[in-house]
């Protein structure tokens, strides 16, 4: 049985620039398996984001095909690329995006109001959610009364709430001290572990690769090194 969830052959991405185009991706070839904890490590303008981008359906290859949980990412229309996003990948942002008009609960509820599920479902969904990330005391709290590392977790809770195949995340501990990205690295691998959710990020921090088991180098839109790690044990 195929456990490929994504499939990436030769890949390429420009963007026009003036009467010419950059090239941001270049020929990537990769395969990811369900339940991997993978980091795609590189220099600021390596091709990290605009991957992730293809990946999470924000975007499309300019050539070659990314193939993700069975759908060609280039071949979807607008509508379906969205259907997706909103049933199958949850995304994690170093910015929390947060709506400070809204409580934590409903911060997270709201990426499952397009599941056609009862205000019980959601509910009983979402406080999971907050106990998975240790915050069931801050479902009424506004994000402004919340920490760093408390908008971030609330940030994993939203993603994981409509239980993804697949969690995208773009430098999720950018904004954190290292206390708490280590706290924020533990909580998604133990949701990889316990739910067996896929998580693919981009990252330059050294304090992510320790719980890694695969880092996928990148460089000038390509890639340099792919190499399977041994990952902390929690």
């Amino acid at each position: 049985m195929n456990n490929n969830i994504i499939e990436i052959k030769q890949l390429t991405k420009q963007f026009p620039v003036g009467s010419s185009f950059f090239t941001a991706l270049r020929d990537i070839i990769l395969t990811f398996d369900k339940g991997e904890f993978t980091g795609l490590v590189g220099p600021s303008g390596s091709g990290k984001t605009t991957l992730l981008n293809i990946i999470g359906s924000l975007d499309t290859p300019s050539k070659g095909e990314a193939i993700v949980l069975g759908k060609s990412i280039s071949k979807l229309t607008h509508k379906e690329a969205a259907q997706l996003r909103n049933r199958h990948i949850g995304f994690i942002f170093q910015t929390f995006n947060l709506l400070p008009v809204y409580t934590v609960f409903e911060n997270i509820e709201f990426a499952l109001l397009l599941q056609h599920l009862s205000a019980g479902q959601r509910k009983k969904a979402v406080m999971e959610a907050l106990e998975w990330v240790g915050l069931t005391d801050k479902a009424k709290s506004k994000p402004a009364q919340l920490s760093g590392g408390e908008s971030q977790r609330v940030a994993i809770a939203r993603a994981m709430v409509k239980r993804p195949e697949l969690v995208i995340a773009d430098e999720p501990t950018a904004n954190l001290d290292s206390e708490n990205s280590h706290h924020i690295l533990k909580t998604m691998k133990q949701l990889n572990r316990d739910l067996k959710v896929s998580f693919l990020f981009a990252t330059h921090d050294e304090k992510v690769m320790q719980y890694l088991d695969r880092k996928i180098i990148l460089k000038d839109g390509k890639v340099v090194e792919d190499n399977v790690l041994e990952a902390i044990n929690l």
